[in-house]
């Protein structure tokens, strides 16, 4: 009696979906992790290789907390700006009554506008208002305004201010036009058969319901700014100290005797960028439970 035959074992395959994966998770390793790794390491270790906490305590050195001081400044400033303007104009084109042709348009240029930044976004600021810049020269003979005069530089605190509300603004029109379209229409009509007023409605109802979502905007923002480095560097060079521009010089080996310290600068951003990062993710989701 011969026994039944067994059943051939399938053979294992690599799903053909994961292949298409394969070269981000690629990118991912080769250019975030292992750098990641190797600065978290660094910052942790003195220049003969053993473990030190020297390299955190001296971040605490004038320039290097000036730096930082800078950076959270202008991160804040700019988050801000950004968040208060970007959502007027959201709020304006979903219930301003504003034609419904405008929605696309502005989402379009806004798309491209919050990636459009380094090098070519400070050469069309100073184009256009650096010292010889286009609107600078016609204000000053058309008019007679002198924006130097006046105070302002672009190359200086207030001007990367103005240069960095460029892309912040169009993020957070982005953001926030997905939120403010989650708002129920029922909501509204519910606060009117109350009595309640549209300020009232928009101080008890809808500003509570989107106050996640502003928040964590506004911290997503804030890591967008302090982690720009590119657009800093070619407007004002080494003339404006923050973190990112120290950090640059850093790698150029233009300051900072101890490569270590560099790692330790560059730790602190990543700190403060993640931490901010996951904010946003966290009041993200909160927020999306209401708008669903």
């Amino acid at each position: 009696m011969s026994d039944a035959p067994n059943p051939r074992r399938p053979k294992r395959r690599l799903p053909l979906e994961w292949l298409g994966i394969l070269p981000f998770l690629a990118f991912a390793v080769l250019f975030l992790i292992l750098p990641t790794m190797k600065i978290v390491v660094g910052a942790f270790q003195s220049q003969d290789g053993g473990f030190t906490l020297q390299n955190l305590i001296d971040l605490n050195t004038g320039s290097i907390r000036s730096a930082y001081i800078t950076s959270i400044q202008l991160s804040l400033v700019t988050a801000f700006l950004g968040c208060a303007i970007g959502f007027a104009m959201a709020s304006a084109v979903v219930f301003g009554g504003l034609p419904k042709r405008v929605r696309s348009p502005l989402l379009t240029f806004s798309g491209v506008a919050s990636n459009f930044a380094g090098v070519p976004l400070a050469f069309a600021f100073i184009a256009t208002l650096g010292p010889a810049g286009l609107v600078t020269l016609w204000l000053k003979t058309e008019f007679g305004i002198n924006l130097r005069a006046m105070g302002f530089n672009l190359l200086s605190f207030w001007g990367l201010v103005v240069t960095y509300l460029f892309f912040q603004i169009p993020l957070m029109i982005l953001i926030i036009i997905p939120a403010l379209d989650g708002l129920k229409r029922e909501w509204r009509e519910a606060a009117q058969v109350l009595g309640a007023t549209g300020a009232q409605y928009w101080r008890m109802v809808a500003l509570p319901i989107l106050f996640p979502s502003l928040l964590g905007t506004f911290a997503l923002l804030f890591a967008n700014a302090f982690g720009a480095v590119a657009t800093a560097f070619a407007l004002t060079g080494p003339q404006l100290n923050i973190v990112p521009i120290k950090l640059f010089a850093q790698i150029r080996g233009d300051v900072l005797g101890n490569p270590n310290l560099g790692y330790a600068l560059a730790f602190g951003m990543i700190l403060i960028t993640g931490l901010a990062n996951v904010i946003y993710i966290v009041l993200r989701t909160r927020s999306e439970r209401w708008l669903k």
